[in-house]
């Protein structure tokens, strides 16, 4: 059965989607089925579970095409989180393949001449914000422990869609139209836009040859082919040869491993809730906001009702604060062992007032068991800004197959476009702008500042949710820098609390505190209850929101395994099983 999230739109926002549940319905299917941002890349991935491939397999195929059909978002320039279950050991594996820093990077990398930090957007476009990309190599570890079909079969797809073309969609057209800054780059805007600077009309099939070449050589030869050798000094001297230039060599590309790191697992309601430990700082933060939120009657209160949104996003500010002091790449800080610890959690879900807004919340003390609110003397870590750009330069993924397999994937390149760099058929990532640009505040050190070798700290937050069974029954993901921590929890609660499909749970309206103000999503249904929050001592912004949840829920009334998925209606995203 096959039913499509939404139509292409011209904005990334479509309120008259996200202003209450949409009419659409979750699509349903019995035993394998992938959800993901764009048709295109659906199809591909379906067809290797048609071909009796597994998640990851269907995973590989579905990334590879949306480095083509969807470059703005991910690609083989940028980086992911993979959260693979196997069925069959009935385990669940976390991957790390963020992008890493350079081993020339120092922490004043993003200090202009004048001593003070660079403007985003100077620091942001060019190869001093690039990673040394993880994707590549993330597929093909993941293939060789979790993969069926044959690893060539799997580029397929994406290669002959290159070289025969795919049409243009109305959302890249226009994220394209409003970029200031691809055009600059002569490799995109030959790619992507016409003699006049103009990109390519919708429909326009768009053919990328170079790309094609690259996977042809990747299926051929592997990581070493991506890693090492022509490619490797394409990427490397694509990002030297910029106003803005990098420092990263082939060393540095060679040099790159994917790393197994350990899952953040907590309870919620009698469920599981498994996501990814740092330097990604979702699956910590989206765990912390469950268990704040859990003494709350949710479920009486009901969807898109004030209470609700005020108890949520005053453990977002709670979530958000630890996040902001403490997350950081753990092989080079390591967190602090008591951020999921219930008795840290329950003193911190105390402070919540259930009729009055915080206005900001204080980090914790995870560091010893007298919890406080505040911070101990001895604490010796400053208070790091959020620094991620909200741009849609990420993507997700959910997918499960026959076998028992699930995928969640989340998968970047930052900003929309990347570092607006295009080499051999993709673009490269500016991940490196989601460091602190400064190293420390008021003599103290932030966490999250640039150091060689290590990697960025991360919002994404790929998550699979299990029953008491340790059987998956849900998959959820989405795009949208920081926010992405709320658009997670929100779905979680949609689908565990209020009882919603997948397809509502995605299209419900966004709200959330990133600790700061409370975020309503403009267009929709809750913007009317700003006056509402604020009489609580909310401080109120409403704005565009630009999730890109993709869900898949195992419907338990059945006795025979029975699937839901949806996709978001703010993006192209659509859902395919059978």
């Amino acid at each position: 059965m096959v039913a499509v999230g939404a139509p292409a739109m011209a904005q990334d926002q479509a309120p008259e989607a996200a202003s209450g549940l949409l009419k659409k319905q979750s699509v349903t299917f019995k035993r394998e089925g992938v959800a993901a941002a764009n048709r295109l890349a659906v199809e591909a991935g379906f067809a290797m579970l048609k071909e009796g491939g597994t998640a990851v397999d269907a995973m590989i195929a579905t990334q590879l095409m949306l480095g083509l059909v969807e470059p703005q978002s991910s690609g083989l320039g940028g980086g992911a989180f993979l959260l693979v279950h196997d069925g069959k050991r009935n385990k669940l594996t976390t991957y790390d393949a963020r992008e890493t820093a350079p081993a020339a990077a120092k922490p004043d990398r993003f200090i202009g001449s004048d001593g003070l930090p660079m403007k985003m957007s100077d620091a942001a476009i060019g190869g001093k914000s690039v990673g040394v990309p993880g994707t590549v190599a993330l597929l093909a570890a993941a293939h060789k422990k979790h993969g069926k079909l044959h690893w060539k079969t799997l580029f397929q797809p994406a290669i002959a869609m290159a070289a025969r073309g795919f049409p243009m969609s109305q959302r890249l057209h226009t994220q394209l139209k409003n970029d200031p800054f691809l055009r600059s780059n002569p490799a995109a805007r030959t790619y992507f836009y016409d003699a006049a600077g103009e990109p390519w009309p919708i429909g326009y099939v768009l053919k990328n040859p170079e790309y094609a070449a690259t996977l042809k050589a990747i299926a051929m030869r592997g990581t070493d082919a991506f890693y090492a050798g022509e490619i490797a000094s394409a990427i490397v001297n694509a990002a030297r040869d910029h106003v803005n230039a990098s420092d990263m060599t082939e060393a540095d590309l060679g040099a790159y491993r994917v790393i197994e790191r350990a899952p953040v697992c907590n309870p919620y309601r009698g469920l599981r809730v498994c996501g990814m430990g740092p330097p990604s700082s979702g699956g910590i933060a989206v765990a912390q906001i469950l268990a704040y939120i859990e003494r709350f009657p949710l479920k009486a209160w009901g969807p898109n009702s004030v209470d609700s949104v005020h108890v949520i996003a005053e453990a977002g500010r709670l979530a958000f604060a630890d996040r902001n002091r403490f997350i950081a790449d753990p092989d080079f800080v390591t967190p602090p062992p008591l951020l999921l610890d219930p008795a840290y959690l329950k003193s911190r879900g105390d402070l919540i007032d259930p009729k009055l807004s915080s206005g900001r919340a204080e980090p914790g003390n995870p560091f010893r068991p007298r919890y406080t609110s505040g911070l101990a003397q001895a604490q010796t870590h400053a208070l790091a800004d959020d620094q991620s750009l909200e741009f849609p330069g990420t993507s997700h993924l959910s997918i499960v197959d026959r076998h028992g397999n699930a995928v969640s994937m989340t998968t970047t390149i930052e900003d929309q476009f990347g570092a607006r760099i295009l080499v051999r058929g993709f673009l490269l990532n500016n991940e490196l702008t989601d460091f602190s640009m400064l190293a420390k505040e008021n003599g103290l050190t932030i966490v999250n500042h640039v150091q060689a070798g290590k990697r960025p700290r991360s919002s994404m937050a790929p998550t699979i949710i299990y029953d008491a069974q340790n059987q998956p029954v849900i998959i959820t993901g989405s795009p949208g820098g920081s926010a992405i921590i709320n658009y997670v929890v929100k779905s979680i609660v949609a689908i565990v609390d209020w009882g919603l499909s997948p397809q509502d749970a995605a299209a419900l309206p966004n709200f959330g505190s990133r600790n700061g103000a409370t975020e309503l999503e403009l267009g929709t249904t809750l913007a009317v209850m700003k006056p509402d929050l604020a009489r609580r001592a909310h401080p109120v912004n409403v704005i565009a929101f630009t999730s890109g949840l993709h869900i898949l829920r195992r419907d338990t009334q059945f006795k025979t395994r029975q699937w839901q998925g949806g996709a978001d209606p703010r993006r192209e995203g659509v859902v395919r099983g059978d």
